[in-house]
């Protein structure tokens, strides 16, 4: 492994390098900073250079503490660590030259071809004919488009699916919301934001959280009677009642 990762990484002689030798370990460890990785300190870097100096081992200790080098055992470990975090730089600085291969690759291989039957799978979600289609859309709903097309797209979504589905269209008193309106603009806010506009939007927004924690409620005891159901047992033996002592 550490011969491949020192091929791809165009060491000189790389197939004849005799990791094990002390020496021949500190050259590459030299190549790696000067070539790949530099990022050790001028300091670090000076020392590690005079591979023959007692103090090198020294150095190197500071030298992986600067990359974040775990704590490795044997020199092979620590090499083959620093050989990936050097091919991991290298694949960082040239990835546009990667991905090109990449994509080269995969456009030669023999890749059946899916055709999608979906016709929404070939909308161009971005394009100007989409936002225009969905704005015409969510005015035939009396729906106020969104400058985002994608959250108008939900909101038309949305009606569509409560309002204009099978079941509503039979049912319609399921779905359509009977009563005396709200009068939210004359609600008291609690609170002025020195804006009517904006004065008027928190009063909205108060409403629909009511509405939220309404609905969460509700859901809340559906799920509670549910549960009720299937532990409660209604059934009672009365001959098994005692009365008094």
């Amino acid at each position: 492994m550490v011969k491949r990762l020192l091929s791809a990484l165009e060491y000189p002689q790389c197939d004849s390098v005799n990791i094990n030798d002390v020496t021949t370990f500190r050259k590459i460890v030299v190549w790696l900073e000067q070539n790949k990785i530099q990022k050790a300190s001028p300091n670090v870097q000076n020392g590690l250079k005079n591979i023959a100096s007692g103090d090198w081992p020294n150095n190197f200790v500071k030298y992986k503490e600067e990359l974040g080098c775990p704590n490795l055992q044997t020199p092979q470990e620590q090499l083959q660590w620093l050989l990936g975090f050097a091919v991991q730089i290298e694949t960082h600085n040239k990835s546009d030259l990667y991905v090109k291969h990449a994509v080269e690759n995969l456009q030669s291989t023999n890749v059946p071809s899916v055709v999608a039957e979906n016709p929404l799978d070939k909308l161009n979600f971005q394009s100007k004919e989409f936002a225009e289609g969905i704005t015409n859309v969510a005015k035939l709903l009396n729906i106020t488009p969104h400058p985002d097309p994608l959250i108008t797209l939900k909101a038309v979504a949305k009606m569509v699916t409560t309002r204009l589905s099978p079941q509503a269209q039979a049912n319609p008193s399921e779905v359509i919301i009977k009563g005396t309106p709200f009068p939210f603009q004359d609600a008291d806010l609690g609170f002025d934001l020195n804006d009517p506009v904006l004065n008027q939007a928190a009063k909205v927004l108060r409403i629909l959280y009511i509405q939220d924690l309404r609905d969460l409620q509700t859901r809340a005891n559906e799920l509670i009677v549910a549960v009720q159901n299937v532990t409660a047992n209604p059934k009672t033996d009365t001959k098994l009642g005692k009365v008094g002592k």
